[in-house]
């Protein structure tokens, strides 16, 4: 059998704070995962990114058309679900045998809703989609019924059934690593609105999952509040053979990739020992990150740093639930800039409920004095699957029905949030101040003299600065 998946675009309609997270693209890891495990038990499989290849939908369907699968997935969020939706209902008119899954996010925290609305789909995946996916395969060619199979929501004779959670893969060793061959996409790094020097670029994830449970995010109830890591042996068996085929940059996307300091400077003192050129980014929290962690990770050849800062109040951090201090967040951004890491890139979250505008001015100033490279601001938005969603839902705020597909910017539904508008501006307003500072021009100036990296950097971008600028305004 011939299993086909599409990475859809996001759709032409999103809530106004998640238009920023449709700038760019990525290799959709959680498709090659999939498709790797798919191909290795001898399943032919074909991969489309159609948001990085900026398809239309009518070229996504014929691509299907093309394939001629026996099976059509999609990896779907609450930016690309309606676009997934759309192409589907296509494929369906000119198919209508083929068996249509939909996976990821969106898919595992509307399931039910996603049948009900759209009869065109036949099936969601919950969850992660290695094994489940080689399950349902199996069961279709050997027509076997899919009540055992664990992890899906599914139409049977007209009703709606749910198969039990499957269990979380606990040892991610032994998964094949991604065929990013599957691919016919060139990607290039894109963080904080820089395209970081044309180096052959490509993701990796090292764990999946993360302990914290913070308000905002989805990652807790996916990954039902367990970490799992990779080895470090196996990390660097995987970058081992991507500096072979040519990759020279690398992205680490996982939700928490400092939660075991100790595997981080292994695989670290490995790439130092086999004199890896290679370049990386990653995302640490302000708690999880020591002078001596740094330092390795310098020296192994990350280039840039991405902290989650979210708030300079204390109550809202609490409010979210991150877990951390204003002063951990001052602190880190200092030992990393003397462990020597070239870019350091704050984020931060502004418009939570009952959040005055004293609050968000406070955390503007504070982005300006603790000593980031790039400051990148998102105001709230809200989606199925994190605890903020459910509590808004409960508290009559949030309407379910109308938001459930795209969720929405917490600042265009709650009474007691400062309005959108009212927050772009104070953003706007402090984007200027910020990078007009002569100390901050002084500051940076002589940090790029000092570093190659950072030279190349601006070499690569001087033409786009005014572009760079504007995107770090347009947060939404």
């Amino acid at each position: 059998m011939k299993f086909s998946f599409i990475n859809p675009s996001p759709n032409v309609e999103l809530p106004t704070c998640e238009k920023h997270k449709a700038i760019g693209s990525w290799p959709p890891l959680g498709i090659l995962y999939t498709a790797t495990a798919l191909k290795e038990e001898g399943t032919e499989v074909s991969v489309l990114d159609q948001a990085a290849k900026n398809l239309s939908v009518k070229a996504a369907v014929d691509w299907v058309k093309h394939q001629n699968p026996d099976l059509l997935g999609f990896s779907t969020l609450s930016s690309s679900g309606r676009t997934a939706a759309i192409i589907a209902q296509e494929v369906k008119r000119e198919n209508p045998g083929l068996p249509i899954i939909l996976g990821n996010y969106h898919a595992t925290f509307n399931a039910e809703r996603i049948l009900k609305t759209y009869p065109w789909i036949d099936m969601i995946v919950r969850g992660e989609g290695e094994e489940t996916s080689l399950e349902i395969l199996e069961s279709l060619d050997k027509k076997r019924s899919l009540k055992n199979v664990l992890g899906i929501t599914y139409r049977d004779r007209g009703r709606i059934v749910s198969t039990p959670d499957r269990p979380l893969i606990k040892n991610l060793d032994p998964l094949p690593f991604p065929d990013r061959n599957l691919l016919d996409v060139e990607y290039h790094s894109t963080v904080a609105g820089l395209n970081v020097a044309p180096k052959k670029f490509t993701t990796i994830i090292s764990s999946r999952g993360c302990v914290y449970r913070c308000r905002f995010c989805g990652c807790r109830k996916f990954a039902r509040n367990l970490w799992r890591s990779r080895s470090a042996k196996n990390v660097m068996d995987e970058l081992r053979m991507l500096v072979g085929e040519g990759y020279r940059q690398f992205l680490f996307v996982d939700d928490s990739f400092a939660t075991n300091s100790k595997r981080v400077v292994e695989f670290c003192r490995e790439i130092k020992k086999e004199k890896m050129d290679i370049e990386w980014i990653c995302e640490m929290r302000v708690d999880h990150c020591s002078y001596e962690m740094l330092r390795e990770i310098v020296k192994a050849g990350c280039i840039m740093v991405y902290y989650g800062i979210e708030s300079a109040n204390q109550r809202i951090l609490d409010y979210y639930n991150k877990q951390a201090t204003p002063a951990q967040a001052a602190a880190a951004v200092k030992t990393t800039r003397k462990a020597g890491v070239d870019i350091i890139v704050g984020s931060f979250i502004l418009g939570a409920p009952k959040e005055t505008k004293e609050e968000i001015i406070n955390t503007l100033k504070f982005a300006q004095k603790i000593g980031l490279d790039v400051p990148q601001f998102n105001i709230l938005g809200v989606f199925p699957g994190t605890d903020l969603w459910d509590e808004l839902q409960t508290a009559s705020i949030l309407d379910a029905d109308q938001y459930w597909e795209t969720g929405v910017c917490v600042s265009e539904i709650s009474p007691d949030t400062v309005p959108f508008e009212t927050i772009k501006g104070m953003i706007h307003e402090y984007f200027t101040d910020f990078f007009l500072r002569p100390s901050f021009i002084f500051s940076e100036i002589t940090r790029t003299l000092r570093s190659p990296y950072r030279l190349n950097l601006l070499v690569h971008n001087f033409n786009r600065i005014g572009a760079i600028a504007e995107s770090l305004r347009h947060f939404t």
